[in-house]
């Protein structure tokens, strides 16, 4: 199991401000925004401020870029995570900054704030950054601009946010929210968040109030029909490959459960779709996933959907871990579970050969392609259930019994793809999958297409605050 950290992250609850909206934003679809001012701004003094939920992690992958495609510090500037998954500010070989620390985790949202003034005559002092209200101090590589050096940001040149148009490519992966740019200020992270001192944790404020300056812009994500829209008034981003569909309900605020590349059997899988769609790439046999949140308590829905083609839908398994389980791969002597009971603390719907758990019998479930399957689990009762197309299989009287290996452990929503295959999860903040009916649990979390039962949740952390 490739498995760095197991994290059940319970994100940033917020008693006071909400933040509704985020983009998300897939590499394989080309997503990204982009606009050129008219004039420069203060390329001097700036704040970057966003929060970031990674899905994909160990790739080149650009927040910002801004410049005309010369890479000399002055005429290109970049904020990325790069390939090692640490962060990096700068141009060229000089007057940048990157981190020792890497930037792995996929279950919970990073506060990034990159704050400048090259007028400060401290040299030191002239490039800031902050993760989650806390200032980076070790580098890797870290040298500090000539005092009035002018960045490529603010200046009247291409900004692109979640690409390298310079270079097309090196899109990012994941989510974005609250992306901001202070132009003319070298702010500190107190003006975009502040430290829940409840359960020390680093949560957004309302930035609305803001001087943005020139060229500063401030993406806010709530209008579907407009996912660049400036809620500061400025020149909107234009959408390259993102659309309404690209809105999604997970944020800092109330963080959704994801599917987990940091937790797998086969480096074959992975994660595409802001971590709602797991693929496999190559190789031969079962690749399982878990994915970031986990339960021991409370009654909780999910959806999943088989994909479009016929062969891409069989050898598909869907359904639950138990968070200290090394390795989940499928058993050919017991289809009805992710793992073999002998063996692993795993169960799920197989969608071809027996595709019914409920108490192991075998009962037929009937699925195709294209169906949605729905997954409820009952950790009040010890039940998992299953059900196609709004249709469910016993819920409330019968279903597959959890046994005493989950005792002790974190129950985790888990996949097994069979290399080739291809499954999409919808723990209900975004879907990779069309919505059509918009259903929501009983406090209005999540985007189903099925109605969620009553007193069931989705996987978030506002709900996991109150239920689990």
């Amino acid at each position: 199991m490739e498995t760095l950290q197991r994290l059940h992250n319970r994100g940033s609850i917020s008693t006071g401000y909400d933040i509704d909206n985020s983009c998300k934003f897939e590499p394989d679809n080309s997503e990204y925004l982009g606009k050129t001012p008219t004039s420069s701004g203060n390329r001097r003094t700036f704040t970057i401020s966003m929060w970031v939920k990674r899905t994909e992690i160990s790739i080149d992958s650009y927040l910002m870029e801004a410049g005309d495609g010369d890479y000399n510090q002055s005429d290109r500037t970049i904020l990325k995570f790069d390939s090692s998954d640490k962060i990096r500010f700068g141009g060229g070989s000089a007057y940048e900054r990157t981190t020792n620390r890497v930037f792995r985790d996929t279950s919970a949202w990073y506060h990034i704030v990159m704050a400048v003034d090259t007028t400060d005559s401290t040299g030191g002092n002239r490039l800031k950054l902050y993760i989650n209200g806390v200032q980076e101090t070790s580098f890797g590589t870290s040298s500090d601009p000539s005092q009035n050096f002018q960045y490529a940001f603010c200046k009247d040149d291409e900004h692109t946010i979640g690409y390298n148009h310079t270079d097309n490519g090196a899109y990012f992966g994941g989510y974005m929210s609250e992306v901001i740019l202070i132009d003319g200020q070298q702010l500190d992270p107190t003006s975009f968040g502040e430290l829940d001192t409840d359960n020390n944790i680093w949560k957004p404020i309302d930035v609305s109030g803001l001087t943005f300056g020139t060229n500063g812009f401030y993406l806010d994500f709530k209008d579907s029909s407009n996912m660049g829209n400036d809620a500061n008034g400025g020149t909107d981003f234009t959408e390259n490959n993102i659309t309404a569909a690209d809105q999604a309900t997970d944020t800092p605020t109330n963080n959704f459960c994801v599917m987990n590349m940091l937790d797998r059997t086969d480096g074959n899988s992975r994660n595409q779709e802001g971590g709602t769609k797991v693929t496999t790439d190559g190789g031969s046999g079962w690749c399982s996933m878990i994915a970031t949140m986990g339960v021991t308590k409370g009654k909780w829905y999910w959806e999943a959907q088989r994909s479009g083609g016929s062969s891409d839908s069989n050898d598909v398994v869907v359904g639950i871990a138990g968070s200290e389980d090394d390795y989940i791969p499928y058993s050919s002597a017991a289809k009805y579970y992710i793992g073999n009971v002998a063996e692993s603390s795993s169960m799920g719907f197989y969608t071809t050969g027996v595709p019914n758990v409920r108490n192991g019998s075998g009962d037929s479930l009937s699925n195709s392609a294209g169906d949605i399957i729905m997954i409820g689990l009952d950790l009040d009762n010890d039940k998992l259930y299953f059900g196609i197309n709004g249709t469910w299989d016993g819920l409330g009287t019968g279903g597959s019994s959890i046994w005493s290996s989950f005792d002790d452990q974190f129950v985790m929503p888990a996949v097994a793809v069979y290399q080739g295959k291809q499954i999409k999860i919808n723990f209900g903040g975004y879907a990779s999958y069309t919505i059509s009916s918009a259903n929501s649990d009983a406090d209005g979390y999540g985007t189903f297409e099925y109605a969620v039962p009553s007193g069931y949740y989705a996987l978030c952390t506002k709900n996991l605050e109150e239920y689990g």
